[in-house]
């Protein structure tokens, strides 16, 4: 099996070669953060804050950040990125035997997690046919009596769909009735195209974590938060105690600052990143692949109708990298691109793929799926 990391290794020796490869492999915004946001980490370290802090976080931080989300800032965890929050919620409710249910395709850090804690995960299976949705009754089929956990990744990654809003209301009550609480990851939902909703305003016993990564281009800055209940906060402040013993204050004070920006960059964010889908969709649907347009920054999932690991593996060698499909569960047939490279190699990557599926075959073709959505 091909994975993620034989890509990036591939990668690393053509271009120790002088090679050079579009990397859609990778959903890093090539953006830089902002300004702002670096001048306040720096006061913050000239004014001194670069000792030990809280391992939940400061309180100025998750006071502000409770205030957005309408609760109070015990229900708040600042942590060392989002997957350590997501990471803490799990260990919080999963044990050995028990198991989580997950919509997929999925990011495979949900399974690694799951499985380093002695735990199974039940996949509930989407399809491109209809676009993406997730049937609450599926889910609901999915659980059984050692299911302790729900993961909603919305938007989702990486497919860039925004869950149907009644889907989802029917899957939080499925949650409610049968007591098994919902960790939400919602770290492309402030660059959404699509209005996304809060989990944290869903009710009690369900966990929101969100990110500063995609919306401020801070993926290096390692800041994410939870908002969950106090004993989960608690639980994950103690795994932060053992661990990275806290976010760095100088990092949270940029994190404030890049709060206080949110409604600027994140519109920013949104306008760059639907002018590359567009560009996408409309040169790769021209080709054979199926293809939908995007809900939210930064994938796109198209159909090839092929081994998609292979497809990964030669298309490194005529200089674009994408991820296998295998990643992300069940979906061989599929390929990940992450539109995050600047518009000029974007453009060059996506001839080289329109080249690479040039159509052959007349739009009907059974493989081609649903048509590729023109709204």
């Amino acid at each position: 099996m091909v994975t993620l990391y034989d890509i990036y290794e591939k990668i690393h020796r053509l271009e120790q070669q002088g090679r050079d490869v579009i990397e859609f492999n990778v959903g890093d915004p090539d953006q830089m953060t902002d300004e702002r946001i670096i001048k306040a980490c720096i006061r913050a370290m000239r004014k001194g804050f670069t000792k030990y802090g809280s391992a939940a976080g400061e309180m100025f931080l998750r006071r502000k950040i409770a205030d957005e989300h309408g609760t109070r800032p015990e229900n708040v965890m600042i942590s060392p990125g989002s997957k350590f929050s997501i990471f803490a919620a799990m260990d919080k409710l999963l044990g050995h035997g028990d198991n989580v249910v997950i919509p997929s395709p999925h990011w495979n850090a949900y399974t690694l997690i799951a499985e380093r804690l002695g735990a199974r995960v039940k996949l509930v299976n989407t399809g491109i046919k209809d676009r993406w949705k997730v049937h609450p009754e599926a889910v609901e089929e999915a659980i059984d009596g050692r299911t302790r956990a729900i993961i909603l990744c919305n938007p989702n990654n990486p497919t860039s769909t925004v869950m149907d809003e009644k889907a989802l209301t029917e899957i939080i009550g499925i949650a409610e009735r049968r007591r098994i609480p919902i960790i939400s990851d919602e770290s492309y939902a402030d660059i959404s195209f699509k209005e996304v909703g809060c989990m944290a305003d869903s009710g009690v016993g369900n966990i929101c974590v969100k990110s500063f990564s995609k919306t401020f281009a801070m993926t290096g800055w390692r800041i994410g938060y939870m908002i969950a209940s106090e004993e989960t906060v608690r639980h994950a402040m103690k795994l932060v105690q053992i661990t990275t013993t806290n976010v760095p204050l100088f990092v949270q004070y940029a994190a404030s600052e890049a709060l206080d920006l949110r409604s600027e960059i994140a519109a920013s964010m949104r306008r760059i990143y639907k002018k590359r889908a567009e560009e996408a969709v409309r040169t790769l649907g021209a080709t054979e692949l199926a293809i939908y347009r995007p809900d939210a920054p930064f994938y796109l999932f198209p159909y090839c109708n092929g081994d998609s690991e292979k497809l990964a593996m030669g298309l490194v060698d005529k200089g674009v990298g994408v991820v296998p499909g295998t990643a992300f569960g069940d979906y061989r047939g599929h390929f990940r691109i992450a539109l995050t490279v600047p518009d000029g190699k974007l453009r060059k990557g996506l001839g080289i793929l329109a080249g690479e599926f040039a159509r052959r075959h007349p739009a009907t073709d059974k493989h081609r799926g649903s048509p590729l959505p023109r709204a």
